[in-house]
C-alpha cells in the first residue's frame, strides 16, 4: 500500500512540477487542436521535444531516449503529476507509448536512431497496424502477407481499426512472413512508411461523431519495403508484438484511474448520494491501492490483467451511470461536461454520451475483456483452459 512519496520520490515530483510550472506552453499557443492519434499540432511538436530534451518525456529511459533512469515509483509520480493538471502525455499515443517503446526494446540502433528518437521528438508520427477484418482480438489469425526476396518484402493485406494512421508517418505493422508455420509463429514486425507507392489509408467515423476521422482501413497492395525496416528477428513477431502490448499495459491502469477521477470530479453534481457514485469512489481506491502493488519487487506481470479489467470496466460502468444520470441533457452533442486546459485531449471532457461511448475502446485496445478474463483464470487462479 502506498500512502505517501518517500522523500526521494517526492523530490523528483517536486523538481517535474517545477519543470511544468516554467515551461507549459501559454493557451494562447495551443489554438491548434489534434484531429487524430497521430496528428499532432505544431505547438505540441515543441512541446514534447521540450519534454525530451530536458529528460521529462519519458522518465524511466536513459537521456538519448527522452529521460533520467527513473526508477518505477518515480516514472508514476510523473505521470500523476500530468494527470492532476490534465495535461495529455502525448497526441500520439501510440507512437510514443507502444511504437517507439518496441523499437528501443527491439530495434537495431539503426532503427533506434531513425525512428526511435524522431517519433519521440514528434519529428514525425508512427500508428500501430494490428487488427485485421478476420483478426481482430486475435493477432495470431493475421493474413496480411510480406514475401521475402533478397532484401525486399512485398507486403499485400489489409488493417483496420488503425488509429491516425491517415496522419502518420510510418506504421509498425504485423505481416505474416511464414504462412505453413503455426499459428502463433511465422508472423514479423515491419516498419512501413506510409508515403511508398501501394499504401492507401482510409480514415472513417466512429461512433462518437461522423466526423471523429481516427479509425482506418489501410490497404497494401504490392508494397515493397527493405529488410532493414524488420523489427526483430524474421519470424519471431509475436515476441515483438507481446513486448509492444507490454509496454502498453504497464502503467495503463493509472490512465483508467485518471479517468475515474475525472468522473468523481465532474459527476460530483448528479453523482452525490448515489450508490453508483459510492461503488465509483470505491473502484478509483481499489485500482490505485491494486496499482501501487505493482511498484514492488515481487509483481506479478498478470496481475496487470486484473488491473486492466476493473480499470476499464470500471470506466464504463460510471461513464453509463453518469449518463443516466444528467438525462436528455446527456444526448447534447457536442458538449463539454468537465473544465477545459488546453494540455488536455478534449475527448475526455465532452458530451456525456461520448464519454460513454468512447469508454467501450478500454474494454478492447491493450486486450479484451474476454482475453484479460482468460489470463486472470489460467494464470492468477490456476483454473484449466
Amino acid at each position: 500500500m502506498r500512502l505517501a512519496d518517500d522523500p526521494e520520490v517526492a523530490d523528483f515530483r517536486a523538481e517535474f512540477s517545477a519543470f511544468l510550472d516554467a515551461n507549459l506552453p501559454a493557451e494562447g499557443a495551443a489554438r491548434d487542436r489534434s484531429r487524430s492519434s497521430a496528428h499532432v499540432p505544431d505547438w505540441a511538436r515543441r512541446w514534447q521535444r521540450t519534454l525530451f530534451d530536458a529528460g521529462w518525456l519519458l522518465p524511466g529511459q536513459p537521456p538519448e531516449y527522452g529521460g533520467r533512469g527513473a526508477t518505477l515509483p518515480q516514472q508514476l509520480a510523473h505521470l500523476e503529476e500530468l494527470a492532476r493538471r490534465r495535461i495529455y502525455h502525448s497526441f500520439n499515443p501510440q507512437g510514443l507509448g507502444i511504437i517507439a517503446a518496441s523499437l528501443i526494446t527491439f530495434g537495431t540502433e539503426e532503427q533506434k536512431r531513425r525512428w526511435a528518437v524522431p517519433i519521440l521528438r514528434a519529428e514525425i508520427t508512427a500508428a500501430l497496424g494490428m487488427s485485421e477484418p478476420e483478426a481482430g482480438s486475435d493477432l495470431a489469425s493475421l493474413r496480411t502477407r510480406a514475401v521475402l526476396d533478397g532484401d525486399t518484402f512485398t507486403v499485400n493485406g489489409q488493417k483496420i481499426w488503425t488509429s491516425g494512421a491517415h496522419d502518420a508517418d510510418v506504421l509498425l505493422a504485423f505481416v505474416r512472413t511464414d504462412p505453413d508455420a503455426p499459428k502463433h509463429k511465422g508472423i514479423s514486425a515491419l516498419l512501413i512508411p506510409t508515403a511508398i507507392e501501394g499504401v492507401v489509408r482510409r480514415p472513417f467515423g466512429s461512433i462518437a461523431a461522423e466526423d471523429d476521422l481516427d479509425f482506418n482501413e489501410v490497404f497494401f497492395t504490392d508494397v515493397r519495403v527493405a529488410r532493414e525496416n524488420l523489427v526483430g528477428p524474421l519470424n519471431e513477431g509475436w515476441r515483438v508484438a507481446n513486448g509492444s502490448l507490454g509496454h502498453e499495459r504497464t502503467l495503463l491502469w493509472l490512465s483508467f484511474a485518471e479517468r475515474l477521477e475525472d468522473l468523481v470530479q465532474d459527476a460530483a453534481d448528479v453523482g452525490a448520494g448515489q450508490d453508483w457514485y459510492a461503488t465509483l469512489l470505491m473502484d478509483l481506491q481499489a485500482l490505485r491501492l491494486l496499482g501501487y502493488r505493482q511498484l514492488g519487487p515481487d509483481r506479478d506481470p498478470a496481475e496487470l490483467s486484473v488491473l486492466k479489467l476493473l480499470g476499464s470496466e470500471a470506466v464504463q460502468s460510471a461513464s453509463l451511470h453518469a449518463l443516466e444520470a444528467h438525462g436528455a441533457d446527456a444526448l447534447s452533442h457536442p458538449a463539454r461536461t468537465g473544465p477545459y486546459h488546453h494540455m488536455n485531449n478534449e475527448a475526455f471532457i465532452s458530451s456525456w454520451f461520448e464519454r460513454y461511448v468512447r469508454s467501450f475502446a478500454g474494454t478492447i485496445a491493450g486486450g479484451t475483456s474476454e482475453i484479460q478474463r482468460n489470463i486472470v483464470a489460467e494464470r492468477i487462479l490456476g483454473l484449466p483452459r
